[in-house]
């Protein structure tokens, strides 16, 4: 499902090169829960941006679903990012002036995909995230935890196949914390998405069947469950 090969990512500074991603081979298969673990300035975000097309490597090579997707073009990476790929980060990030339904429905629309009812389906994700009462709401109406399941319903609106979650409950409460990683687990257990999770709290790695550990921009140990 997803294969980086000697992946390197370096940063001019004023200070000289820093290099954020030291050369990482990493392997993760299809249906699996995934998680890279690391302390701030492991290169774990950088890893991330890389993986889901969003920041070009300095070298190496990262497949997903068979395409080496920094081989396309700006508007095929785009378009194939868009489609097959899903992303949660740390802040929900949804459109202030618009509707939690209109939020996850966008990028369907941007996509131009063929669905007959993307409004039904923005719904129908939304109801699976438990905001079947607030369709009509704005962000600002509702809670950081409701936003961020918000956002993962407008991940899953294009039906990825690899969903990235970059530090998704870093700012919530405990309970809301437990309760948002339970919606993305079942998202992988229940839809068979590969799921990759980006933190540095090892507890909330703990049912993966992959954990990742990195420091330095480097692996330093991959354990899979047996």
């Amino acid at each position: 499902m997803l294969s980086c090969q000697a992946l390197r990512k370096s940063y001019v500074t004023e200070r000289g090169e820093v290099q954020a991603v030291a050369g990482i081979d990493l392997d993760v298969e299809k249906g699996c829960y995934a998680a890279i673990i690391g302390r701030s300035g492991s290169g774990k975000s950088s890893l991330m941006a890389m993986m889901g097309g969003l920041s070009r490597p300095t070298d190496g090579t990262v497949t997903v679903d068979g395409i080496d997707i920094w081989r396309l073009s700006d508007d095929k990476l785009a378009a194939f990012r868009n489609r097959r790929i899903g992303f949660v980060f740390q802040f929900a990030s949804l459109l202030p002036t618009l509707r939690l339904v209109d939020n996850v429905a966008l990028p369907a629309m941007l996509g131009r995909r063929g669905d007959a009812d993307i409004y039904g389906k923005a719904a129908m994700l939304l109801s699976r995230m438990g905001l079947r009462d607030h369709l009509d709401a704005y962000p600002s109406e509702c809670s950081a935890g409701e936003q961020r399941r918000a956002a993962i319903a407008r991940a899953l609106i294009n039906d990825p196949v690899l969903l990235l979650a970059d530090e998704p409950t870093s700012d919530l409460d405990e309970q809301t914390e437990i309760e948002l990683m339970d919606e993305l687990l079942a998202v992988n257990r229940e839809l068979g998405t590969t799921l990759l999770l980006v933190t540095h709290n090892l507890a909330l790695a703990e049912q993966a069947e992959q954990i990742v550990h990195i420091a330095g921009g480097q692996i330093v140990e991959d354990e899979r469950a047996s």
